[in-house]
């Protein structure tokens, strides 16, 4: 492997890991958040909302940023401003402060993981698959590893302060790293330029709102696990802290697992084909754990061995549908537009618990997860992905 591959895997992986853990502390950190600001279930969701609405803000814009002017400059843009929002977390106390946190700190660091995967497959030409979800694990590493050691350690608010202090440090460290690495420019590779490519276009492709509802339905499903869980299992299934975020840990340590394990099985049968395997397994036992609910714990970890895989397939999904040169640009829109499902979700979840209990609420997710797989079967079409290799 090239030099500068070696480099940028060695930068990815580093920033993966601090971003993975960025990402999943808030859903373990909610309910000290709401005992330390006295929240109610509806400014909880508030949390969880702006995050979700820099998601939107930074991927619509970031991605046709990238593909228009100099990628190495966006990409340490946007890393930039995660950890400046990460500093913010380290020296501010206050409500306010930390919703205007969460704005920058998710939407930047969905788009430089977004900008990861897709720079991963110009990089790294012809085993792109294999290292995106080795990269995923490596991500998953991070998210597992933060869920469980603050469901161990945090007791307080201070433990906010201390773990985002550690994610700066692997932030510089990972960005010093790729300073040195050169980045492929838009259109580089012969494919449309990427002047020409703009959210018009992105919108003239049917697939895009195939695209947009599969992911948006996913970010419901998985994220309803990650912000929401521990909530749930101290408020409706009698569990405490670290009880709860040890399910959670077990959800997400098996997508860690899953996409160091089953990244060659991906490389080998194809994307669509993965996809439509993995999603039909993820949704049966999802959903039958969701029903279960406080039995069925132990199945809804076991399930995220078949989620591993989806969500980063699904971005080079992306790749098959637009040109290279326009693919951050149609990347952004498309997990943008999902975004607006998360917001939704999110800003009317603690009133959902409010209205008809948790336990209820929690059954949602569930099916949200076979309108995912519904939206799958739509856009793939089963017979076909079955009869021909990818």
């Amino acid at each position: 492997m090239k030099k500068n591959a070696v480099l940028a895997y060695l930068g990815f992986l580093i920033l993966m890991i601090a971003l993975g853990a960025s990402d999943a502390m808030r859903g373990v950190f909610i309910p000290i958040f709401g005992e330390h600001f006295d929240l109610s279930n509806t400014q909880r969701s508030m949390i969880i909302t702006v995050s979700y609405v820099g998601n939107l803000v930074f991927l619509l814009f970031g991605g046709r940023l990238a593909d228009t002017k100099h990628r190495k400059l966006a990409f340490f843009g946007a890393a930039a401003l995660w950890m400046g929002a990460v500093v913010s977390y380290i020296f501010l106390d206050s409500y306010p402060a930390l919703l205007a946190g969460m704005f920058f700190s998710m939407g930047a660091s969905t788009l430089t993981s977004t900008l990861i995967n897709v720079l991963t497959g110009q990089i790294f030409i012809g085993m792109s698959a294999v290292v995106v979800n080795t990269l995923f694990f490596i991500q998953g590493i991070g998210t597992t590893g933060s869920q469980r050691l603050a469901g161990m350690f945090a007791d307080g608010f201070s433990s906010w302060h201390w773990a985002n202090a550690i994610l700066l440090v692997m932030g510089l460290a990972g960005a010093a790293v790729l300073i040195f690495v050169r980045f492929p420019r838009p259109g580089s590779d012969g494919a449309e330029p990427s002047e020409k490519f703009g959210f018009r276009k992105a919108l003239k492709n049917r697939a895009f709102y195939f695209l947009v509802l599969m992911l948006g339905l996913y970010f419901i499903a998985e994220h309803s696990v990650m912000n929401w869980l521990v909530t749930t299992g101290t408020g409706a299934f009698g569990l405490t802290i670290d009880e709860a975020s040890g399910y959670l840990s077990l959800f997400f340590g098996g997508i860690m697992a899953g996409r160091l394990v089953f990244a060659p099985v991906v490389q080998k049968f194809g994307i669509k084909r993965s996809i439509m395997a993995f999603t039909t397994a993820a949704t049966v036992l999802f959903v039958i754990a969701t029903v279960m609910q406080q039995g069925g714990l132990l199945l809804l970890g076991i399930s995220g061995l078949f989620f591993s895989i989806l969500y980063p397939t699904m971005v080079m999904l992306i790749q098959s549908y637009y040109p290279a040169g326009g693919v951050a640009t149609a990347a952004g829109m498309i997990i943008s537009a999902a975004t607006l499902f998360d917001i939704g979700w999110n800003a009317v979840y603690g009133s959902l618990m409010d209205l008809i209990g948790m336990q209820n609420a929690y059954l949602l997710q569930g099916a949200a997860m076979i309108l995912f797989f519904l939206c799958c079967a739509g856009l793939l079409d089963i017979r076909k992905v079955w009869k021909r290799r990818e």
